[in-house]
This record gives C-alpha cells, structure tokens and sequence, in this order.
C-alpha cells in the first residue's frame, strides 16, 4: 500500500499564507504553489505547469487509472485568474487583480470541446483528469513548434493586411472584392512559429511569423513534426476540430469566428506516440466569437477577449501605446501602474461565464477562496501537497 503525507487542512492553509498567496474570488499567484515537482515550475501568461515527480507520476497512474504509458511523466496545471492583453497583465481598482471565474470558465470550456473531439473520433488531448475548476492533470507532451490557427472570416490582423493590398496569407490566394467581417468561402489554416525557427530558408527568424503549409511540409523535422505525413494530419485534425466547435456553436447563435490550437506527441497506454490536441481549445481567449443574431443584422458583437482588448482602446488616451510594439515597455509600466475601473473586469468576467454556461450548458459560478479549495483535493485526493 502506498502510504503518504496528508496535510490537515490548517496545515495547507498556512503553508499558503506563509507563502502570501490566500486568495479570495480569483487566483492570481498561481506560480509558487506548495506542490512537490521535480523541476522548476513552468509558468505563462495564465496557466503554470508543476512536473510531477516519477514516483508521483506513476502512482497517480496507476491509481487513477489514466490511459498513458506507465512512465508517462505528468504535471499539475493551474489556470489562474488573471487577464492578459497587449502582452501585458492588466488589474482593477480596489485590488481586485484578476477577472473573477476566468480560470474556471477556461477550463470548462476547453475540457468540453476536448470531450466533443473524443467523441467525434478525432484525436484525445493531454488532459488526463480534472479533479478542481482550475486543475488540469496532464501528459507531458512534445509540442510541434507551429500555433495552429483557423480562419473562418476576414477580420482583424488579416483584413488589416488584406485592407492594405495583401493577397497571399500563408501560401493562399485570396480574391479581390472581399469585405470586413466577410465570411470566408472556405476554412483558412495560416500557421505560425511558437519561438524562433533559426536557419530555414525563406521564415523569418522571430517568433510568431506566419508560416505556409508547404514551407511545414519542407522542414517538417525542424518543426518538430515526427513524420511528414503528420503535417496533413495535423491541418485535418484542426479542420475537423473547427468543424465540431463551430456545428455546435450554431443552433446556440453564436459563431466561431476563427481560432487557434496547439498539438504535441504523447503516448498511449500501449507506448505508442500519436499525435494529440495540446493547451486549450476553443475559448474566448484563444479563438473570436460572435453573436449570430447581432452579425445577420448586420453588426459585430464579441463574446470573446477580443470585448476587453477594444474596451482597452477606448479606455486609454493614446491607443498607439497598446498597439504599437516598439512601445512595449512604456505599455508594461502603464498595465503595471494603472488600475483599470472595476467594472471593466466585471463585465469580462460575466463575458466569460455566460459563454461557457451557453457552450457547455452547466452553469458556473465565481468560487470562494479558489485556491484554499483547490490545495485541498491536491492535497486530500491526490497526495501532492509538499
């Protein structure tokens, strides 16, 4: 039998309070967690990954009974609260310092379509359990080094190009004559690099610049693709996911606009490596949504962060601060300095609740002390508390 350390809850409450992290309605800090790893925490915009260690990587596989080869080395990811746009953190007046139910909306969201494609057959994902709104258990997986975007419409940074005599987006022709907001004759896959690609001819080395699918197919190695033919298998399994994200979102009149997926490898149970669906999928934060009703008579209306990127624009004196990257530093110190009103983050975060509550159909709701509840299970259920 396996035996373990448990921390009474009093204990886990003050190893957060040691560490100044106690939260009430949002989860901020969610980067210096008291979780045992086996290497430094990982942590992004919105989400930190915690590396579980071999003996708790193999026990909570073969307890939990996860579909993944023994070995499988897993982590802890934990989505928080906080808001990220422009490259930069944003906060609100009155310490309010995240969207509140953000994290758990995410997560919901994204576990659902992960769910959807299972079901249609199309590939499963790294997430192997969800055991608390803002937890993912999940398979350490090798990503390949491309974000995979789908366009559905003319909108945005490609109609902005398109406005100013752009034609070819990623190896595709567009015609003449098109409009804003134009819904596009077929679905558009324009991939770019995740990091700089150095050495391959004729992609520039910088992150995130667009790439082609025949400039994939030529360094298909280089992009950490593990077989040529996955490069096609990858635009499948992205169209197909598109298709299921987008036939759902239908008859809820709302549209998916466009979007964007990661994928890696893991293997099976079996040992055997396929490709899978990476981070999250179909969210307001990685993809545009919009409300079919408001588009057929003839407005756009965001259900996405693409409501509080704009609301952004208004709200500051200079736009050209968030739009313009050689400002980057200046625009850091201001998101940094500047408390943004309240009801700023409040209207995201109802955003973001309604969403997932039309697209799952459960409700959800703002969590108390999300962090105290969710250490709890890591700790009670899953012996990773340190």
């Amino acid at each position: 039998m396996t035996t373990r350390r448990i921390l009474s809850k009093t204990a886990c409450d003050a190893k957060l309070e040691e560490n100044n992290i106690v939260s009430v309605k949002v989860l901020v800090d969610n980067a210096a967690l008291p979780i045992r790893t086996s290497e430094p925490v990982h942590s992004g915009k919105v989400r930190s990954v915690y590396w579980l260690t071999p003996e708790d990587s193999g026990r909570l596989i073969a307890q939990r009974q996860y579909a993944v080869a023994a070995d499988a080395q897993l982590a802890v990811m934990v989505i928080s609260d906080r808001i990220s746009a422009f490259d930069c953190i944003w906060h609100g007046e009155g310490g309010l310092a995240g969207v509140p139910g953000k994290g758990a909306a995410l997560n919901a969201i994204s576990r659902f379509w992960f769910d959807e494609f299972n079901r249609a057959g199309l590939a499963r994902s790294h997430i192997l359990e969800v055991p608390h709104p803002l937890v993912w258990i999940v398979q350490r997986a090798e990503p390949i080094m491309i974000e995979a975007i789908a366009r559905r419409f003319i909108t945005g940074s490609m109609w902005r190009a398109y406005e100013q005599g752009a034609r070819n987006f990623c190896g595709i022709q567009l015609p003449d004559n098109l409009h804003r907001d134009q819904r596009l004759s077929e679905t558009l896959i324009t991939p770019s690099t995740k990091g700089v690609m150095r050495g391959l001819p004729g992609i520039p080395e910088a992150d995130d610049t667009t790439v082609s699918q025949k400039q994939l197919m030529e360094h298909w190695r280089a992009f950490g693709f593990h077989a040529k033919g996955d490069v096609e298998r990858y635009a499948a399994l992205l169209r197909q996911g598109v298709d299921v994200i987008a036939q759902h979102l239908a008859p809820l009149d709302l549209m998916l606009v466009d979007t964007k997926f990661e994928f890696g490898y893991a293997r099976d149970a079996t040992g055997k490596e396929t490709l899978i669906y990476m981070d999250e999928v179909g969210t307001p934060d990685s993809s545009r949504i919009w409300d079919a009703v408001a588009y057929r008579g003839g407005n756009v209306v965001e259900n996405s962060k693409e409501v509080f990127r704009q609301a952004l624009l208004r709200h500051v004196n200079d736009p050209e601060l968030l739009l313009d990257h050689r400002r980057f530093e200046e625009r850091k110190r201001y998101a940094r300095d500047h408390a943004l009103p309240a009801v700023m983050l409040h209207t995201l975060s109802k955003t973001y609740l309604s969403v997932a509550e039309r697209i799952t159909g459960v409700g959800l709701s703002v969590l108390d002390h999300p962090l105290e509840s969710m250490m709890q299970i890591l700790d009670n259920e899953l012996g990773l508390a340190r």
